[in-house]
């Protein structure tokens, strides 16, 4: 009998070969819709990312970004270079559902496990493959690291003034949507796999990640004579598109202005005189874009962000305070989506950290454990796929 009230991907085995984010991003949105990651590591070290610190709390041993991005999951500690861990290992992937890798293109190939081989030993593997920029070209030997998969997408020239130059994300967002789109791929090939039985190979890479990315202002570019946009160069927020667009200091923190029209505006802020130019002329709205934000900004930063809240929102204007973590946390929106959770481990590690973005039949997945150490179900592991 079918339990309908179980997670959709109850009862698939994941075997996450991967390290850092990307991956491992994939094998967590995988484990909160229900099923068990096991992530294979080496033995002296595991996952590199255990000594990738964001700040200097170390948690258990381990950075918090590993215990972020690998909570709930089994570790599973194996000598790549021991044939009888290596045959281990070729057990466990007769019997596994997916196999998410990122290691260095080559690497996969020379350790013998690659697409076509993992293929032969079990038809049914759904197999997934993240790189940096793909299996082919110029870039394919370069790191693929996130700062300079920014630098090489474009993304990071569309972020920041005119003339202050790139911008990098604050985030790791190459990793973060490769392994998003890694997840959609797998997903889709199980599909297929419920219906013809057979397992596929998906592939992408930060590169590929972040073109999609910017789909919208991409086909905008191709389709007006690959001219390139021109940033704002005061306030800038997106480089298409025209006043008001921008954040706004105001005299007790930021106010973030969406798509207005800058009449209604002016007659808000009491702004009519001074922008009177431009309020029947709404191609001025981009190409004099600086000098009505500037205006915009005087007014604003005379009074503080609830005042302007107070007129804007009522008038409908897209309108909104931009807020710090700690203003984030506290705040009665963020609380009613109940996103935090704790996770704990046996060793008395306790880490504060989110939960899954997405509710299944009203639900949103909740864990109880914490990353693991390296190997800590290496014995269970074997002991049950008889390894």
């Amino acid at each position: 009998m079918i339990d309908d009230t179980a997670p959709p991907l109850s009862g698939l085995v994941v075997l996450d070969m991967s390290q850092f984010l990307s991956g491992p991003y994939c094998s967590l949105r995988l484990l909160d819709l229900g099923a068990r990651v096991i992530k294979v590591e080496r033995p002296d070290g595991g996952d590199l990312s255990r000594r990738l610190y964001l700040s200097d709390t170390e948690i258990g041993g381990d950075s918090t970004i590993f215990h972020a991005i690998n909570r709930g999951k089994e570790s599973f500690a194996v000598d790549l270079k021991d044939p009888a861990d290596m045959a281990a290992l070729k057990a466990l992937i007769k019997k596994a559902d997916v196999l998410i890798q990122n290691f260095r293109p080559g690497v996969i190939e020379r350790l013998g496990l690659d697409h076509q081989k993992a293929k032969e030993i079990n038809p049914r593997l759904v197999y997934a493959s993240i790189s940096g920029y793909g299996d082919d070209g110029p870039w394919v030997r370069r790191p693929g690291q996130d700062l300079l998969a920014q630098a090489r997408s474009g993304v990071m020239w569309l972020n920041g003034d005119d003339e202050q130059g790139p911008v990098p994300f604050g985030l790791a967002v190459a990793d973060m949507l490769a392994g998003a789109a890694a997840c959609q791929g797998i997903l889709a090939a199980l599909v297929r796999r419920g219906i013809t039985g057979k397992g596929g190979l998906v592939e992408t890479s930060l590169l590929e990640a972040l073109v999609d990315f910017q789909c919208e202002v991409l086909t905008t570019h191709l389709n007006d004579n690959r001219r390139l946009p021109r940033r704002s160069n005061f306030r800038s927020a997106h480089a298409y598109l025209s006043a008001p667009y921008g954040v706004y200091p105001a005299s007790d923190g930021f106010l973030a202005l969406a798509m207005t029209p800058v009449p209604k505006l002016a007659s808000l802020l009491g702004l009519e005189k001074e922008l009177s130019e431009y309020a029947g002329k709404p191609a001025t709205w981009f190409s004099a874009r600086d000098a009505i934000k500037a205006v915009i900004a005087q007014r604003i930063a005379t009074q503080n962000v609830e005042h302007w809240l107070s007129i804007l929102e009522p008038a409908d204007i897209w309108c909104a305070r931009v807020l710090n973590w700690n203003e984030l946390l506290e705040h009665e929106g963020f609380k009613l989506l109940d996103m935090l959770q704790t996770v704990t481990r046996e060793d008395d590690v306790s880490i504060g950290t989110t939960r899954s973005p997405l509710r299944i039949d009203g639900k949103r997945s909740k864990g109880v454990n914490a990353a693991p150490r390296i190997g800590e179900h290496s014995d269970r592991i074997r002991q049950e796929f008889n390894l």
